[in-house]
């Protein structure tokens, strides 16, 4: 077999190496390669085998991409493939963000066999979330809902919702678009309802920062509106430390050379949410998301002590 030109590392997922082989088509056509020049690499991290108990009791995002970041330290794979969503706020002093592809839909999406929207969802009824922040906003919206723990994939997260055991589930819209799925969007949720999480919707590309190689090979797929939107919110999120016991939720759009970013941070019941909003030239993003973040850390004060 011949020796592939790379290789990208991902998790197993049926939305992880779709997200791969979307990488690798990209860079192939970019540069003239053959797609099975490209090698994927499936890696299973610690939080795909943990899957009965909420990622915030277990140690946290960093679950998703710890063993896939030892192996492109290692050299064992030359870039990584991420969901940006699930990246922690820092990533290990070698590695870097080197490109992002085009954003998909950023909103949540709400999906349940019984009606249209979270308003009509039945009095008292259970709704099935893994997410901090979809608990959050869902018991600001509705607090009559009991949020039951929903891990899994989305096949798993779907068929747990046709048997019955929930009411309703949340998934990402731009993971079902890019499965395919997107018939199963009962319907897009407005962002004033659910804001959603920082950088939903980009896959982000991890390399060695000393790789000039593939820094280079990747600026050719590399989609700067993406970028531009994906530092501010990632600012915004470190800033206030956020992880994923952290209900935090920040989206940023670009129009006419003008970035606009809504951040907010909640109280774990949903009772409070402190938000900001900033607006301003694409070169201040990054200045734009801290400032915002700074913002609502004074708002919040001691409200926001489970900030992590």
């Amino acid at each position: 077999m011949q020796t592939p030109r790379l290789k990208i590392g991902t998790r197993g997922s049926r939305l992880a190496l779709a997200q791969a082989e979307e990488t690798r088509t990209r860079l192939a056509a970019a540069h003239g390669f053959a797609p099975e020049e490209i090698e994927i690499i499936a890696i299973t991290t610690t939080g795909d085998r943990i899957r009965d108990r909420p990622l915030s009791e277990i140690g946290g995002k960093g679950l998703f991409t710890k063993e896939i970041e030892e192996a492109l330290l290692s050299g064992a794979i030359d870039l990584a493939v991420h969901s940006m969503k699930d990246m922690p706020a820092a990533l290990p002093a070698s590695l870097t963000i080197a490109a992002y592809l085009p954003r998909e839909d950023a909103r949540d999406a709400f999906i349940s066999n019984l009606c249209s929207r979270i308003a009509d969802l039945p009095q008292a009824c259970t709704v099935g979330s893994a997410s901090v922040r979809r608990a959050a906003q869902l018991k600001r919206l509705r607090p009559d809902i009991t949020i039951v723990n929903l891990r899994g994939n989305v096949e798993t997260r779907l068929a747990k919702l046709d048997r019955g055991e929930v009411a309703a589930t949340f998934l990402a819209c731009a993971g079902l678009n890019r499965l395919g799925l997107s018939h199963r969007i009962t319907a897009p949720i407005p962002e004033n309802e659910m804001l959603p999480a920082v950088a939903q919707g980009a896959i982000g590309i991890e390399i060695r920062e000393d790789d000039t190689r593939m820094r280079d090979l990747l600026a050719a797929v590399n989609d700067t509106p993406t970028e531009i939107a994906v530092i501010c919110e990632r600012a915004f999120l470190a800033t206030l430390d956020g992880s994923c016991r952290t209900p935090i939720a920040g989206h940023a759009t670009i129009k006419d050379g003008v970035i606009s970013f809504r951040g907010e941070a909640l109280t774990l019941d949903g009772r409070m949410t402190f938000t900001a909003e900033r607006s301003g030239p694409v070169a201040d993003a990054a200045r734009l998301g801290r400032e915002a973040g700074e913002e609502v850390k004074a708002k919040g004060g001691s409200h926001l002590l489970h900030l992590s």
